[in-house]
């Protein structure tokens, strides 16, 4: 493969693209036609690198034929952008070439690639929806043909490998987009082939001193690398052959890890190159499906096996397909990972749905049966936010699974750190709904227990569905999040509506039956959700209701001008009132702890305002009820509270230089601990930090640029009870 794309960087005319496209397919007679109609379509139009335009489709088709090797998908590569970039309409396509490539070309043309001007700074919030509204067109186009992903894949990486005849500023612009949009593509439809390169050729661009730091390391000890994984390569060999594996039989592939995956590792960890312990990994290929736990029985009888480090995706698949053992094994000084696999199985792992076409004559043909495509079809397409979207489905793209049980034995796979209510979630959504409670390997947890591979959960449910709003960011699958998401937001909707009519209740000394009824014959009902949250739009509602009732206004504003810094507003302890009833005191009921900066509701009892978190279900049964209520909010600015984990390199200086960014951001610090874990070459600390800014993504990520942060955690939430 190595080979293949080094001649697909270096090829620029079109008799050497056309000759390496004949090299991958036979270029029988509906090939060459849409050959020569590119050709012809294209004539004339050249890419930034000077060479001829059409080389880019007839090397995109080249690519695809490598992973695919069906017709009709290399016609539609080499087709893929004569419909956006020539005066031929897709009618023409599917007159010339048929239906199912005209279906597969306007996939590709609907997804409007953001062109090279219009890109967004890198870092920007323009940039991020741009590459948000790049990945749902991506995955909308593909719903009804995922062949229209694999293309859009092969072209993405042919623009990689030729991102060198770009400006600096638009290489590090489009690098992004790969590594955030289209690697994750690549990888859910399990072909880790392109998912390796992408993310590979991003990192060079996106981190280039950390590129070079790896690539510098292991040309410098390529030599004793490769010494050492061919010491084990026959090592592995001579111990199959010893536990009665024909020599032929079997093929044992080494290979150094890919170099973004090894930068993951580092980051995460908080460690250097050096203290990357399984750089090294072979690939063990057998024909049975039984042989693989044979090689697997006989390397864990010759070397020392880490079971922590045990998976078995041939009983349990991934939801792309992908099946495998892994297992890590001792070698004197060296940890190398070794998979064990069939040739179906690497099939499917090398090139994931494409296999279904590229080996449709052999056994691997019904491959496409295994990669699951639910996933594709369930996710929030009709979601508002173009960047929620996004956040929940990356969630589902990302690599890295763990298998969870029900007590009967079904398996569910769920992204790694899942919580028990992502599980809850993914048996059923009623499950998630009702879920009070789980017990993990039959011992009781909370729903916020974070799952390990391998557990067996059973969800404990009540009758009525429980709101889990400030639990969103604690759950990992977007199916958690999605509904999470939408019930909060429809409790919201419903309370602010119900809590809109007490609080003019409780103002006018009327029903909220009363108050709905006079507003409801003089068509002023609009807005009533936003009484709760908007002064104005109470004081509007409040002039409304005295119009329609003939109410007189005079004894409200005599109330509001004595001993009132404001008019109507009245201020006890942390919180602002609006009010024409006296309050001499707050209070907190046991059931809910609200905190600086929840959404909150005030009951008024006795000349006692009586707090609540908005999404309380105490509070519910309260506003349901008409229980009088004021308008309520905190008083000056709120201060969100987080607590930080932060990996310093051991270097002189370095938490100073911390400091000095947290404070730069804005960020007061209150607490500092130092050395709650240490490496060889980092130490962790532990930090809270106050802020008037409530968006912890965006401090996450401010301090994210220049240094490692290993965790970030909201404390100012009412109701994380773990």
């Amino acid at each position: 493969m190595n080979e293949f794309l080094e001649l697909v960087k270096k090829l620029q005319t079109v008799e050497d693209a056309t000759e390496l496209l004949a090299r991958q397919i036979e270029l029988n007679e509906t090939i060459r036609r849409a050959l020569d109609f590119a050709v012809a379509a294209h004539e004339g139009q050249t890419r930034k690198s000077g060479e001829p335009y059409v080389v880019h489709p007839i090397l995109v088709a080249a690519i695809t034929a490598s992973i695919s090797g069906d017709t009709t998908m290399v016609v539609s590569a080499l087709l893929h952008d004569v419909v956006e970039d020539t005066p031929h309409t897709i009618e023409e396509i599917g007159e010339l070439f048929g239906d199912d490539v005209r279906h597969i070309v306007e996939g590709l043309t609907k997804i409007v690639e953001i062109r090279d001007e219009k890109l967004a700074p890198s870092g920007s919030d323009e940039r991020l929806i741009s590459s948000a509204l790049t990945f749902r067109k991506m995955l909308i186009a593909s719903i009804e043909d995922v062949r229209v992903l694999i293309i859009k894949l092969c072209d993405r990486l042919h623009n990689m490998l030729t991102l060198d005849a770009l400006p600096e500023e638009k290489q590090l612009r489009i690098s992004e987009e790969t590594l955030v949009v289209y690697a994750p593509i690549a990888h859910r439809l399990g072909i880790s082939r392109i998912k390796n390169l992408l993310e590979d050729l991003s990192f060079r661009y996106i981190y280039p001193k950390d590129y070079a730091k790896i690539h510098d390391y292991i040309e410098r000890h390529h030599q004793s690398l490769h010494i050492r994984l061919n010491s084990f390569i026959g090592k592995v060999k001579n111990t199959l052959c010893m536990y009665g594996f024909p020599r032929d039989e079997f093929e044992v592939i080494g290979r150094v890890k890919h170099y973004y995956s090894i930068y993951l590792k580092m980051h995460r960890k908080g460690i250097s190159i050096d203290e990357v312990l399984d750089l090294l990994a072979v690939r063990v290929i057998v024909k049975e499906p039984l042989e693989c736990y044979e090689a697997l029985g006989a390397l864990h009888l010759q070397f020392t096996p880490l079971i922590s480090r045990f998976k078995d995706y041939i009983a349990l698949p991934k939801d792309n397909g992908y099946q495998t053992i892994h297992t890590t094994l001792f070698d004197e000084e060296n940890i190398v990972e070794a998979q064990i696999r069939t040739e179906r199985m690497h099939h499917l792992a090398e090139y994931g749905i494409a296999a279904h076409w590229k080996y449709k004559e052999g056994e691997a043909g019904d491959a496409t049966e295994a990669v699951k495509l639910e996933w594709l079809k369930s996710l929030p397409y009709q979601d508002d936010s173009i960047e929620e979207f996004y956040e929940l489905a990356k969630n589902d793209l990302f690599s890295e699974d763990i298998t969870v049980f029900s007590p009967k034995g079904d398996y569910y796979t769920l992204p790694k750190d899942s919580v028990a209510l992502d599980f809850a979630y993914a048996v059923h959504t009623e499950i998630g709904d009702q879920a009070t409670g789980a017990i993990i390997n039959k011992e009781k947890a909370s729903l916020l227990t974070i799952l390990k591979n391998g557990d067996i959960v059973r969800i404990i449910t009540q009758e009525e569905p429980i709101l889990h709003c400030s639990w969103i960011d604690t759950v990992k699958t977007s199916r958690a999040k999605e509904r999470i998401r939408s019930k909060c937001r429809q409790r919201t909707r419903e309370v602010n509506e119900l809590a809109g009519y007490n609080i003019l209740a409780g103002i006018f000394d009327r029903s909220p039956a009363e108050i709905r009824k006079i507003l409801e014959e003089s068509g002023a009902t609009s807005s009533i959700q936003r009484v709760p949250e908007r002064l104005d739009v109470l004081r509007e509602k409040i002039h409304k209701v005295s119009k329609a009732a003939k109410i007189r206004e005079v004894r409200f504003w005599e109330v509001l001008k004595r001993g009132y810094r404001r008019p109507g507003i009245k201020d006890v302890d942390h919180f602002s009132f609006f009010t024409n009833k006296p309050v001499d005191r707050v209070e907190f009921d046991y059931c809910c702890h609200p905190k600086a900066g929840d959404d909150i509701v005030a009951f008024y009892k006795e000349n006692r305002a009586i707090i609540h978190h908005k999404l309380c279900k105490k509070a519910y049964g309260l506003i349901r009820e008409g229980t009088p209520m004021l308008f309520v909010r905190w008083r000056g600015n709120r201060q969100a509270r987080y607590r930080l984990i932060v990996a310093l390199q051991n270097q002189k200086g370095v938490l100073a230089q911390l400091l000095t960014k947290l404070s730069q951001m804005g960020l007061n610090v209150t607490s500092i601990e130092l050395g709650i874990f240490s490496s060889d070459t980092a130490e962790y600390c532990q930090i809270e930090v106050e802020s008037e800014r409530a968006d912890k993504k965006e401090i996450a990520q401010g301090i994210s640029r220049k240094f490692k942060l290993v965790e970030i955690v909201a404390l100012d939430d009412a109701y994380n009870h773990k």
